[in-house]
């Protein structure tokens, strides 16, 4: 079965590792990481993603680190073959789309995911920001599970609530798996909390919700992100499950680890 369809992909890296936040924290993925995106969060530690590079790398063997350069953008095809080199039998619970924002190519992976979920048996992981309605439904029957990254104004400087809502519905109309991460961060505003746990609650109030304390981090535009103190942390875990079952806080482990 071939990935051929004309399309390509600004790719940044394709690689092995843990993943270190969310619903699946702990499982061993296959990452791939995709070029572009269409917000500029202050806290975002990826900002090299943010555009398409000349070069992309990747992996050779499994977690050992052994990149190797290709040019952009990559075809459908060279695609399937890494990731194919890379799924050893066992190693991975998922392939993970990640980026930048995936959604921003979702040309490209309406006719790649149908094929990589085909030969490798693979469940599909896709991380967004979950700002892209009209894309996601693009791809919407290809995925197994959705890692939404909610925007708070006051940690993210984004605002996207309206996309937020209806991102959520589309999830709850297709019953794919889908579980929702917030960074909080000193700067949180308790109402910005409050108002997404009742967005969240008013599609189903039983999608998990992951508060992850921002990773102290000095932005050269934003000044420092400076982590949530305990009492506020608690105070925004119960103020949240006031509309949801599940909020749970869990911090970015594979930066505890190394897993960068």
């Amino acid at each position: 079965m071939s990935a051929k369809t004309g399309l390509t992909a600004r790719l940044i890296e394709l690689f092995s590792a843990i993943q270190g936040e969310g619903l699946n924290v702990g499982t061993r993925q296959l990452f791939i990481r995709l070029a572009m995106c269409d917000l500029r969060c202050h806290f975002c530690d990826s900002q090299n993603t943010w555009t398409a590079p000349g070069l992309s790398y990747v992996e050779q063997t499994p977690g050992y680190r052994d990149f190797e350069a290709h040019p952009n953008p990559v075809t459908g095809d060279q695609l399937l073959a890494w990731v194919e080199r890379q799924n050893y039998p066992g190693l991975h619970e998922s392939i993970s789309l990640t980026g930048g924002e995936p959604l921003l190519q979702a040309p490209f992976l309406r006719e790649f995911l149908p094929v990589v979920r085909h030969q490798t048996g693979l469940p599909i992981y896709l991380e967004t920001g979950g700002h892209r309605p009209e894309q996601l439904a693009q791809i919407l029957p290809y995925l197994d599970c959705i890692a939404m990254d909610m925007k708070l104004p006051s940690v993210s400087g984004e605002e996207c609530w309206q996309a937020h809502r209806q991102f959520l519905q589309l999830c709850g109309d297709a019953d794919v798996e889908v579980f929702v991460k917030l960074i909080i961060a000193q700067a949180t505003n308790a109402a910005e909390l409050e108002l997404a746990a009742e967005l969240v609650a008013a599609c189903n109030p039983s999608i998990p919700v992951f508060l992850q304390p921002v990773t102290p981090l000095a932005t050269p535009h934003h000044g420092p992100m400076i982590p949530p103190m305990p009492t506020q942390v608690l105070e925004w875990q119960a103020l949240m499950k006031r509309h949801i079952g599940i909020v749970r806080v869990v911090p970015q482990t594979h930066k505890m680890i190394g897993q960068l």
